[in-house]
């Protein structure tokens, strides 16, 4: 019986530097959402009443550290106080989100403007230095950089070097 457990305290002792590695931050610091944002595509559609866009073709869409590819990127506007505001950013065709050294792709890409958040759905995959974390969905807070990866996730633990 000590054996049993002598073995169980050293794994778990071993395993706690490669436990620490599955923290998904992303960029490592606040976003700036106040900094212009620039978008490419190979073309781009207006609904006129509602002034909603689509980006389609190549689409990159870039706003200080915060990169994002995608086939297609829509952009939904609401009224906020009198005026005309972007609400929602949703980016569809293998979307690819990096900033900084950390890099997620996945399906489909939602942006909520206000509130800071964004959701990767289908096939997500997070990459942040030799640490790669697989899932179905991928919830990150632009402002704190926190993350969390669900739906069956899968991931390598690297031992400390």
């Amino acid at each position: 019986m000590r054996i049993i457990v002598a073995a169980l305290v050293s794994i778990l002792v071993f395993s706690l530097p490669a436990l620490a590695q599955t923290a998904i931050g992303f960029g490592g610091v606040a976003h700036d959402a106040s900094q212009p944002v620039e978008v490419t595509s190979d073309s781009l559609s207006v609904d006129q009443a509602t002034g909603n866009a689509i980006f389609s073709g190549n689409v990159i869409v870039i706003q200080g550290d915060l990169r994002m590819a995608a086939g297609e990127v829509s952009v939904f506007y609401a009224e906020q106080g009198g005026a005309q505001q972007v609400n929602e950013v949703v980016a569809t065709g293998g979307v690819l989100l990096t900033r900084g050294d950390d890099a997620a792709e996945g399906d489909r890409a939602e942006y909520s403007v206000g509130s800071g958040a964004m959701v990767l759905i289908g096939d997500v995959l997070v990459t942040q230095g030799r640490t790669a974390i697989a899932g179905d969905r991928l919830s990150i807070d632009l402002t704190t950089g926190n993350g969390t990866v669900e739906g069956r996730v899968r991931t390598v633990l690297q031992p400390a070097e």
